[in-house]
């Protein structure tokens, strides 16, 4: 039997499980995937885990914490700054396929500008995803570095400029469906298109705001699925 896995905390809600488990049963393959959540990353523990597993999936808050215990990072992964597909000691990020494969049907011509809320792995995801669709990512923050925005710089011109909003917080996510971030919903528009990496539940506050304003919506779902096919590939060399 191979065995799969994903570290992260606290992993109260594992799409990766939930979907490799049934994968298996289907498809009739003799694996297992288990979750291991880690208050704490050690190195003895995940060492272990690099030495039992036939592959790993890696969430928050670990993306990036984990890279120093890998061989190496395949080019997209050194490229994003984060882990979320593990193999063989080779660190890979998939997220960034998921993504893209999610967000680029609905990209228009005129949408040359996003903001990304949030500073963590997922966001350095899709960062570098929406660098190779041609849209020009800024990175939103409760404590804004040099080149990044606030929250409270969200001025309704800001807005007008910026016609793509990625939530790559966990706010709005079960059991905490009742959080969002905190941008100037009203000055949301038609012209505007919400992503949210979020996918539980369907219909964040994030997105029920936005589409309340006429924008276009998609939750994280479809980034999920694509990541975890990419991942199955690597973990099979295919």
């Amino acid at each position: 039997m191979r065995h799969y896995g994903i570290i992260g905390f606290p992993l109260l809600h594992s799409f990766s499980a939930k979907y490799f488990n049934e994968k298996f049963a289907t498809e009739k393959i003799d694996a297992e995937y288990s979750l291991y959540p880690m208050k704490e990353l050690t190195e003895e523990r995940i060492k272990e885990l690099l030495d039992t597993l036939d592959g790993m999936n890696v969430t928050m808050p670990y993306k990036q914490v984990v890279i120093p215990y890998l061989d190496r990072l395949d080019e997209t992964a050194r490229a994003v700054g984060a882990v979320n597909v593990i193999h063989n000691k080779v660190g890979y990020n998939t997220d960034c396929i998921g993504f893209m494969d999610s967000i680029r049907p609905l990209l228009r011509k005129s949408d040359r500008k996003a903001l990304v809320l949030g500073t963590g792995g997922a966001s350095k995801a899709v960062c570098y995803g929406l660098s190779k669709l041609g849209v020009s990512p800024t990175l939103v923050s409760r404590t804004p570095k040099e080149g990044m925005l606030g929250y409270n710089q969200l001025t309704e011109e800001v807005m007008h400029d910026y016609t793509v909003i990625i939530n790559c917080t966990p706010l709005g996510m079960a059991p905490e469906e009742n959080t969002c971030p905190d941008i100037p919903y009203q000055w949301i528009t038609a012209r505007h298109l919400l992503f949210d990496c979020v996918y539980n539940p369907e219909e964040t506050v994030f997105l029920h705001k936005g589409k309340a304003q006429g924008a276009t919506i998609r939750n994280g779902m479809e980034m999920l699925t694509g990541q975890a096919k990419a991942a199955w590939k690597i973990w099979n060399n295919e």
